[in-house]
C-alpha cells in the first residue's frame, strides 16, 4: 500500500488528476513503524494537492479549515497537527469519539459527533459545511464515498488496503499532506518511531515473544491482525502475532474471528485482552484460556477502558499514553 501525492498546476478533479503536467510525485511505503519518507518534506503548505486513494483521486485546492474526520482514528492526527475537527467519529466507548490524550489540545472546543464511519449521516455532514472530509481509517464504500465527495473533497484509504488496516505512519502523513502540513506529519512520525524504538530497546524480550490482541463479543473473540491498529500496537513493541492467526489473513479484514471453543488459536506468550475493566477474570469467564501458554504463565494482560482506547486508536497522540500504562504490565507478565 502507499500514498501518492500529486501536485498540479491548476485545479483538477478525479479523471484529470492523472493527466500530464504533474510537478511532483512522491511514494510512501507503509511498512509497519517505518517513516513514510522525506520526499514529502518539500510539499508542506503547497496547494493544490491531489491525493490518490482507494476510490480515485481527490484535489484539495487550498488549506482546509473546516475538517470532518470519518476515520475512527483520523481525528487524533488532525488534532496533533493543530486543527480541531468540526465533526468526527471515533470508537463507541468515548461519548465524543475522542480519548483523554486529546484533552489538552481540544479543551472546550465545540465538537460534533458523527455516529458512523461506514454509513454516516450525510445531512449532518453537509450542515457542517466542511472543506475537507477524511476517511483514512473508515469503512465506507465507493457509493458512500461518491456522496461524501459531492459535499466536500474526500480522501479515503490508500488503494489496495482493506478498511481499518492503514499503517499509522501512512495515515498520519496522508492526513498531514491533505492539511498542508506534510513536514509536521513526518516529524510526528519520527517522534513516535523514536519512542517505540526506545521502548523496544528497554524491552528486548518482546522481540522473542508472540502476542495477540483479543476482544470478546457476545458470540466470539476477535484476534486482531498486524494491519489493524490494535495489532499494530503490539507488533510495534516487538511482539510477533502467532501463525495460527496470521495464516487466516485474507487481506479483506482486520481481524480473525475465533469461537469460544476454539481459543487454542490464541495460544501465545502474551495475550492483550481488551476490556473496560482491568480486573476482569478472563479464565473464570472461559476456562479454556487457562490452558493457553499465556494463561499458564499469568501473561493475560487485561485493560482499563482508557488503555483499551489508547491501544485501539494507536495514534501519534495515544501511543505515549498506551506505552506508559500498558508496557509495564506486559513486561511483568
Amino acid at each position: 500500500m502507499g500514498l501518492r501525492v500529486l501536485f498540479l498546476p491548476k485545479v483538477v478533479r478525479f479523471a484529470a488528476a492523472a493527466a500530464a503536467g504533474l510537478l511532483v510525485l512522491a511514494s510512501v511505503s507503509c511498512g509497519s513503524d517505518e517513516s513514510p519518507g522525506d520526499a514529502l518534506a518539500s510539499t508542506s503548505g503547497s496547494f493544490p494537492i491531489t491525493i490518490e486513494h482507494e476510490f480515485g483521486a481527490t484535489t484539495i485546492t487550498e488549506k482546509p479549515e473546516r475538517v470532518v474526520t470519518l476515520g475512527v482514528t483520523d481525528a487524533d492526527a488532525v488534532i496533533a497537527l493543530g486543527t480541531i475537527p468540526i465533526g468526527n467519529t471515533g470508537f463507541v466507548f468515548y461519548e465524543n469519539g475522542l480519548g483523554p490524550w486529546t484533552e489538552d489540545e481540544v479543551g472546550d472546543a465545540d465538537l460534533t459527533r458523527i455516529a458512523s464511519d461506514s454509513q454516516p449521516n450525510l445531512e449532518q455532514i453537509a450542515e457542517l459545511a466542511p472543506d475537507l472530509i477524511l476517511g483514512i481509517s473508515a469503512g465506507f464504500d465507493e457509493a458512500v464515498y461518491d456522496k461524501l465527495d459531492a459535499i466536500a473533497p474526500t480522501v479515503a484509504r490508500p488503494a489496495g488496503t482493506a478498511a481499518y488496516t492503514v499503517d499509522r505512519a501512512v495515515a498520519t502523513e496522508t492526513i498531514a499532506t491533505a492539511l498542508g502540513e506534510a513536514e509536521r506529519g513526518m516529524e510526528l512520525n519520527r517522534q513516535t518511531q523514536e519512542l517505540l524504538e526506545s521502548t523496544r530497546a528497554n524491552h528486548p524480550e518482546f522481540a522473542e515473544r508472540t502476542g495477540v490482541v483479543v476482544l470478546a463479543s457476545d458470540v466470539q473473540y476477535s484476534a486482531f491482525l498486524p494491519g489493524d491498529a490494535r495489532g499494530q500496537f503490539l507488533t510495534s513493541l516487538g511482539f510477533s502475532v502467532p501463525e495460527a492467526i496470521t495464516e487466516h489473513d485474507t487481506g479483506d479484514s482486520f481481524y480473525v474471528p475465533v469461537s469460544a471453543e476454539n481459543v487454542a488459536m490464541l495460544d501465545a506468550d502474551a495475550i492483550l485482552y481488551l476490556s473496560d475493566d482491568e480486573d476482569v477474570d478472563v479464565v473464570a469467564e472461559n476456562p479454556l484460556f487457562g490452558t493457553l501458554e499465556a494463561g499458564r504463565k499469568d501473561a493475560i494482560v487485561t485493560t482499563s477502558l482508557d488503555e483499551r482506547g489508547a491501544i485501539s486508536y494507536n495514534s501519534v497522540l495515544s501511543i505515549p499514553y498506551a506505552i506508559d500504562s500498558v508496557v509495564p504490565r506486559l513486561a511483568g507478565s
